[in-house]
């Protein structure tokens, strides 16, 4: 299968590319994104958007990450707004997505306490009554949710869907919790907290799993390419003994074992995209690409750390933003050995 980007991908690719360039303050980037209409790509042609697939706002996410900026993309399109055109009706879509194009933020809750991604998520939700249509009581707690007090709504995976939840609403209570990025994550307890049904029942949960995985994958692709970039321009130009860093045996070892993870990342996160784009059972490259994240990814930034000698540990230089970025996505995934065990758990179903 040829992954060579089409001319829609290079175009979107190449807009955001100028943007980050510009080194806008995050707040500024993400209004610069939205008055550029990159964050309606997908929404549907009477929206004024492109219909774009989830591979094509891969394209846009891979360079955001490639720049490790932290804006909400992930959150509002990989974890909203992709999931929102498959699930919701278009009265939900019309009402949800007009403001994306001034730039609203959505996110989604992948996490429960113990928990990534739960087949069976412990948060319930019950209807408020007869006469109430799709709207649900929610109850549960959910960790790792990136942007939730400035998100429009919270798309949270539950025993009965996908409900959306109103982060500023009654019985929604917000707590901040670290991340390594330092980007803003909240953990939310939800009681009694009042939410409309997106998508009903286990497939609308795992719909939104595969895509929010897919926009994972393409960040994360972003980051190790541009995490390898900044790293091989260092060794190349810093030298030690009269030689550049990049001439020594052990060094060259180290960044083309870093580039390998790099082109193999690429590889399965584009056929993972892809497969779910076009509506393909995707769930094994999925795994095995959520697995290699969370096992070489932060191994790898490790190493590049390294090559930067006493550079890496400088807060201000921006190979921190990388990694921190990288290290969030992959506990926001489980870590290497709840994926190894998905990954195993499949192989043996087969």
């Amino acid at each position: 299968m040829d992954f060579t980007r089409d001319e829609t991908q290079d175009a979107v690719a190449e807009v955001a590319t100028a943007l980050l360039a510009r080194e806008l303050q995050p707040d500024a980037l993400w209004a610069a994104f939205a008055e550029a209409d990159l964050l309606t790509l997908a929404l549907p042609e009477r929206l004024g958007g492109e219909g774009l697939s989830v591979t094509d706002v891969g394209a846009l996410l891979t360079e955001v990450g490639r720049a490790a900026a932290p804006i909400p993309a992930l959150a509002t399109l990989g974890f909203g707004v992709l999931p929102i055109v498959a699930l919701g009706s278009d009265a939900q879509q019309d009402e949800l997505l007009a403001g994306v194009a001034a730039g609203r933020v959505f996110t989604a809750a992948l996490a429960e306490p113990g928990r990534q991604f739960p087949e069976q998520p412990a948060v319930t939700a019950r209807k408020t009554g007869e006469k109430t249509g799709d709207r649900y009581r929610v109850n549960g707690t959910v960790l790792a949710v990136p942007f939730a007090a400035s998100a429009h709504r919270v798309l949270v995976p539950t025993d009965v869907g996908v409900v959306l939840i109103d982060p500023n609403s009654a019985g929604v209570t917000l707590t901040p919790t670290p991340s390594s990025s330092g980007s803003p994550e909240f953990a939310i307890v939800l009681d009694d907290a009042t939410g409309e049904l997106l998508g009903a029942g286990t497939e609308a949960v795992q719909t939104l799993y595969r895509i929010a995985l897919a926009s994972i994958g393409a960040v994360v692709d972003g980051l190790v390419s541009g995490a390898v970039d900044l790293t091989a321009a260092h060794i190349g130009s810093r030298e030690q003994f009269g030689k550049p860093l990049a001439t020594f045996q052990a060094v060259a070892q180290q960044i083309a074992d870093a580039y390998v993870t790099s082109r193999t990342l690429h590889v399965v996160s584009l056929s993972a995209s892809w497969r779910v784009s076009e509506g393909l059972d995707a769930q094994s490259d999925l795994d095995v690409m959520a697995y290699w994240i969370a096992q070489e990814v932060p191994a790898t930034m490790q190493v590049l750390h390294h090559l930067h000698g006493g550079l890496g540990v400088d807060v201000t230089y921006p190979l921190h933003r990388y990694y921190g970025a990288a290290k969030d996505l992959a506990r926001l995934l489980g870590g290497a050995s709840h994926r190894l065990d998905l990954v195993g758990a499949r192989c043996s179903s087969i």
